[in-house]
């Protein structure tokens, strides 16, 4: 039996959007926009992988007019699950009281952020779920939304957690969390990265919740999404549950 922790009762001052990036200079500006006008309270740090489409120098030049936009530069093509955990790094130095995880292809919808955000309030992890009320993803091909949701599905029933989007994307999570997670034993790199952070949480008894969203497919730029980031999903999983059960987190 998980030992439940308290719903946490203070309230959201400063919050830290997160935002990996490689390639995404068709989509930065709109983004940083719009997620800079979804909340007052939020601020924005951009992890760029060296895009050598220039993304980084276009999150420069925005930055140079707007003290809310941080950015950290990377040497390489590092992967998404390191980008958020430096991301993760970063705010807990900085002393904000919550995150957001967040796409920069504007797949996920900013203007979602205050329904989030509210249910924060009282919650230590929210996920923007795409399957929380039915199938809300628009644009994607069939044979990924059945991967997608099969996915999900398959990491219920190996991982024991009951939420229904487990590779979800977007989410909010509180600096208790992060403070609680050994941030440098976090060993998922792609897309599993978002069931390892969930689960490492739910094993600790946080409350987590899901919010519905719409999630829609990019119009500008490739999708990340490739048979290596399939692989390592499915058998990281195994290595999570087999962690728990022997009372360590592999």
């Amino acid at each position: 039996m998980i030992a439940k922790i308290e719903p946490p009762d203070s309230p959201l001052r400063r919050v830290l959007a997160i935002m990996p990036t490689y390639n995404e200079c068709e989509n930065i500006r709109l983004a940083i926009e719009r997620v800079l006008a979804s909340d007052d309270r939020v601020s924005l740090l951009i992890v760029d992988d060296a895009s050598p489409d220039g993304t980084g120098k276009i999150v420069e030049e925005i930055q140079a007019m707007n003290p809310r936009i941080a950015l950290m530069r990377r040497a390489g093509k590092m992967g998404l699950g390191t980008a958020y955990v430096a991301g993760f790094k970063y705010a807990i130095e900085h002393d904000y009281d919550a995150i957001i995880e967040i796409d920069a292809d504007l797949s996920h919808n900013p203007s979602d952020i205050p329904r989030l955000l509210k249910a924060a309030e009282d919650s230590h992890f929210v996920i923007g779920s795409r399957y929380v009320r039915g199938v809300n993803v628009i644009n994607w091909p069939l044979q990924r939304l059945i991967l997608s949701y099969a996915a999900s599905t398959y990491s219920r029933f190996v991982t024991g957690m009951p939420y229904t989007d487990q590779t979800a994307g977007f989410a909010v999570i509180r600096l208790e969390v992060l403070k609680e997670i050994n941030l440098d034993r976090i060993r998922s790199n792609g897309y599993s990265f978002q069931i390892e952070i969930k689960f490492k949480a739910h094993c600790r008894g946080f409350k987590i919740v899901e919010v519905p969203i719409v999630f829609t497919e990019r119009s500008q730029g490739s999708s990340k999404m490739n048979r290596k980031i399939v692989f390592e999903a499915i058998w990281r999983v195994w290595r999570l549950r087999i962690g728990a059960v022997f009372g360590r987190m592999l």
